[in-house]
């Protein structure tokens, strides 16, 4: 009885794991093409071709005004970090960044001490809202981080 019990719920968790291993699969596929060079296609992309011909659009639309973001070199211009973030000073982006990571520290020990209390795993109670909310600290700590070393790069 034991056994067949065991095999049953293999076979499930095989089919959760199979599962799970074709959506990694299909998500390193979707963001690997991200990555490829583009290929120069022509401009009559998915013309028909008997739809009357439509009046080019004006060039003062915000996607005909986009800049170009390439450069040459070690580190990027401080334009690629917007409109905010460009004008900041390479220190205050790093205070910036220390705080978010200082946030997402905070928020791993106090899960952790929760998950220690007896029941909060069954119940679920050592999922705290805010501890959530600080986690996305990491990735804002890392990201502003960079945009510091960008900044003082940049000489500001």
């Amino acid at each position: 009885f034991f056994f067949s019990c065991f095999e049953r719920n293999s076979d499930h968790t095989i089919s959760k794991m199979a599962k799970l291993s074709l959506l990694l699969l299909a998500a390193i596929v979707a963001l690997s093409s991200a990555f490829a060079p583009s290929a120069r296609t022509a401009a009559r992309v998915n013309q028909v071709a008997f739809a009357p011909k439509a009046e080019e659009q004006s060039t003062s639309s915000a996607l005909f005004m986009a800049e170009d973001m390439t450069w040459e070199g070690e580190y990027p211009p401080s334009k690629v970090l917007g409109p905010i973030m460009s004008k900041m000073p390479s220190g205050v982006l790093a205070i910036l960044s220390m705080g978010f990571l200082a946030a997402c520290v905070y928020s791993c020990v106090q899960s952790g001490l929760l998950l220690r209390e007896p029941g909060a795993v069954e119940s679920g109670e050592w999922v705290k809202a805010q501890y959530v909310l600080m986690g996305f600290g990491g990735p804002l700590a890392w990201g502003t981080h960079v945009a510091s070393w960008i900044q003082r790069k940049n000489g500001m």
